[in-house]
């Protein structure tokens, strides 16, 4: 039961959801969640921990940043975020998505979180 509760309560807040919709089109560093959602680093660390003990997301350690993917490894959660994304159109998050589009470019030109 606890399980659910923090599943449903990691979907509850709209940051997070505007954060599945964007890690939809892959891994992404904490350092360009930054600045794709224009938040604060502490913020963006607090609502990534959320998902990530709602077992939503995954992490990986690069040198000494983190870079986030939804988690695929449990079929119910795997289900759930891809139908809660579904219900979340890309005009919800297009300014964001254009960051992230942006934040890549630059990517290609030089390393990460420089």
């Amino acid at each position: 039961m606890k399980d659910l509760l923090n599943i449903f309560k990691a979907l509850s807040d709209e940051t997070r959801l505007k954060m599945l919709k964007i890690f939809e089109k892959g891994e992404i560093c904490v350092c360009d969640l930054v600045s794709v959602l224009d938040m604060s680093q502490p913020k963006i660390s607090f609502h990534l921990n959320v998902l990530k003990e709602a077992g939503l997301i995954k992490d990986r350690k690069q040198g000494k940043w983190v870079h986030y993917s939804i988690n695929d490894s449990d079929m119910f959660r795997r289900f759930l975020v891809l139908s809660v994304m579904e219900k979340i159109k890309d005009k919800a998050v297009k300014e964001h998505l254009s960051r992230l589009e942006k934040v890549r470019e630059m990517k290609n030109k030089e390393k990460c979180c420089n």
